[in-house]
């Protein structure tokens, strides 16, 4: 199955989990075919935004860095990422992520459910 960006579907949130600005979320697999997993999107965290803190418990999340710069409040520890770096957020662990500099942060984000 091929899913063309042009059939994606697009959700801009504002203040996401009480964050700063607006972020842009892209479906990549589309809501119906995400049965483990909570959240299969591309994240576009303009410069100045953040996605506020937040915790998974029962879930993991992932955070695989593609452009940009940014903060990850890791569980209280703040951690600068870049392209290629992997977030990790599991076990009642709790995150946030916000953009540095001027250029745009995008991510691909992945919540999977604990078996």
């Amino acid at each position: 199955m091929v899913i063309e960006r042009s059939a994606m579907e697009v959700e801009k949130r504002e203040h996401m989990r009480e964050g700063k600005g607006t972020c842009e979320l892209t479906l990549l697999g589309g809501r119906a075919l995400q049965k483990h997993c909570r959240i299969l999107s591309e994240i576009l965290i303009p410069a100045g935004a953040s996605i506020g803190p937040h915790q998974h418990s029962g879930e993991t999340e992932y955070y695989i860095i593609l452009e940009g710069e940014g903060l990850v409040d890791d569980d209280g520890t703040p951690t600068p990422v870049k392209p290629g770096d992997c977030v990790v957020t599991g076990g009642g662990a709790v995150h946030s992520i916000e953009t540095t500099g001027d250029l745009p942060l995008r991510m691909i984000a992945v919540i999977v459910t604990d078996a």
